[in-house]
């Protein structure tokens, strides 16, 4: 009788065993799929400003593959309001817990000194989720954009809001810094939400989006493929 071992056949079990060869069926990957592991002086100068200023990006937190050819082009996402997310959605690689009490007013300055040292034209700033707040942290990112426009007065400020539990008032404290582009991400189509963000909901964020375009705002949105959505849904 043959003896297959890792998918190979052991000859001494049986010499009249007939060999075959078998042949791998996984395909080369393609070059561009392959992400390169971080290096560069432009990257570890932008490192450096980071480390410097105490700051968070999603591009870290998040484990993006593409942060080493990022950082050598000198670009960045800011994420503030700290690296702890009150949510769990399925796609996140963002830690979730319970962040510590309070804000941190410092950031807000030190995220556009680090902006005005990268030379930057265009910034986006992110952030976690801080449910525990009635606020969600929308005062530090009314501060930032503040701020940026302040000290660097031709940079574009694009913000990349949480949902902020659908509360008009603390979207208004947002809108009121006059940013650029109002982004928030659909992420999914609504029948996926349950699996993909728990504690979202499809509709409030649509209502976000609707609001800062009645305001007069650039609105802006995005939406992952891939996570089991229908092409009919991803049009509606």
């Amino acid at each position: 009788m043959c003896v297959i071992r890792e998918l190979q056949i052991d000859r001494k079990e049986n010499s009249n065993c007939e060999m075959q060869t078998i042949q791998s069926t996984h395909l080369k990957r393609p070059e561009w799929l392959k992400a390169k592991i971080p290096s560069g002086k432009d990257y570890v100068r932008l490192d450096g400003i980071m480390r410097s200023h105490k700051l968070h990006t999603v591009c870290e937190e998040a484990r993006c593959p593409n942060m080493g050819e990022c950082w050598n082009l000198g670009t960045a996402t800011f994420m503030i309001l700290g690296d702890i997310c009150t949510r769990s959605c399925g796609f996140c690689a963002v830690k979730t817990g319970r962040p510590k009490d309070g804000l941190d007013w410092e950031e807000p300055i030190r995220v556009a000194e680090a902006v005005e040292l990268m030379n930057i034209r265009y910034a986006v700033i992110t952030s976690v989720n801080r449910d525990e707040r009635y606020d969600g942290g929308a005062p530090i990112f009314a501060e930032t954009i503040r701020l940026i426009h302040e000290r660097v007065p031709e940079c574009k400020v694009e913000v990349l809001i949480p949902d902020f539990k659908g509360n008009d008032e603390v979207l208004d404290i947002v809108l009121a810094s006059k940013p650029d582009i109002l982004n928030h991400n659909l992420e999914t189509v609504q029948r996926l939400y349950r699996e993909a963000r728990p504690q979202a909901n499809y509709r409030q964020s649509l209502e976000v989006l609707y609001r800062a375009k009645q305001k007069g705002f650039i609105t802006k949105t995005g939406l992952m493929l891939g996570l089991g959505e229908r092409t009919e849904e991803i049009w509606k």
